[in-house]
């Protein structure tokens, strides 16, 4: 039976002579391709362990990604959960250091004393506000960010945007630093009387510092590709029409001329037609 078992195939070798031609000896090699029916068979063993393998790999990916899932949509809840406070926290830090001074706070608490420690009051209040427009661009670029934290945040402005913003810049601190020069250096014969330098530093040095910090954070904003550009003109923008408002109230304390309240009801104008546009 067991020869019924066997292939067909086999191989004689050549008979090898001896020394002792009594002793003749014949050397059979048998090649086999199958097996007998009772040998068991490793290919089929190796090929059942492989496919087990596999399964308990699939099995184990299944559970892998199940589990990151269910990480990834704790993650995303406890985000969520977190970014809501935010949303209120960050426009009430906004109208805390920015609006509630200016629109509340009396003047003449402000203007006390000399000329210095107005211009120093003013300057003291626009920091409070920077740093409350500040807290509300990073907690506002927190919020836009993407959920994937792995994936980085592009948020790039169109040139023809950057293009407008620096040209209400410039044309917001040219104008009046042109005006002021002129009247000055005589250029302008018009612009008289003209106006003492400390008067003009409490009209106007606020307003040519939060010019300059606003641009540093349009830069700041541009490069890092926050996608907070198109909130942080409509913050400063807003801010400076009450600057300039401030600064109406403030000059018939320092006795401005009128071609400088004309000027400054001018930048006004100017201000709320630019945010105007960046709303539209």
């Amino acid at each position: 039976m067991a020869s019924q078992g066997m292939v067909s195939l086999c191989v004689m070798t050549p008979r090898v002579p001896l020394k002792n031609p009594k002793k003749r000896l014949c050397h059979h090699r048998v090649l086999c391709s199958k097996l007998s029916q009772w040998e068991p068979s490793t290919l089929t063993q190796s090929s059942t362990e492989e496919a087990g393998g596999l399964v308990l790999e699939k099995t184990k990916n299944v559970f892998e990604s199940i589990v990151s899932e269910s990480e990834e949509e704790e993650n995303v809840v406890s985000t969520q959960l977190f970014k809501w406070p935010i949303w209120i926290l960050g426009p009430s830090v906004l109208l805390t250091t920015g609006m509630a001074p200016t629109l509340w706070l009396p003047l003449s608490s402000v203007y006390i004393g000399s000329k210095v420690v107005s211009v120093l009051s003013l300057i003291g209040l626009d920091c409070i506000f920077n740093l409350g427009a500040t807290l509300f661009l990073l907690m506002a670029d927190s919020c836009a960010r993407a959920k994937d934290t792995s994936q980085p945040c592009e948020s790039q402005p169109p040139f023809s945007y950057k293009f407008w913003n620096v040209f209400a810049l410039l044309t917001g601190f040219l104008v009046p630093m042109i005006l002021l020069l002129g009247s000055k250096t005589g250029l302008l014969g018009s612009l008289q009387p003209e106006v003492p330098f400390l008067s003009v530093a409490v009209l106007l040095f606020p307003y040519f510092i939060l010019l300059a910090v606003q641009t540093l954070t349009e830069i700041l904003t541009w490069s890092w590709q926050s996608p907070v550009w198109l909130v942080t003109p409509v913050v400063y923008e807003a801010y400076r029409v009450l600057q300039l408002m401030r600064g109406l109230k403030l000059s018939a304390e320092v006795n401005a001329p009128v071609w400088v309240v004309h000027m400054i009801r001018g930048l006004v104008s100017w201000w709320v037609l630019i945010v105007g546009m960046c709303n539209s």
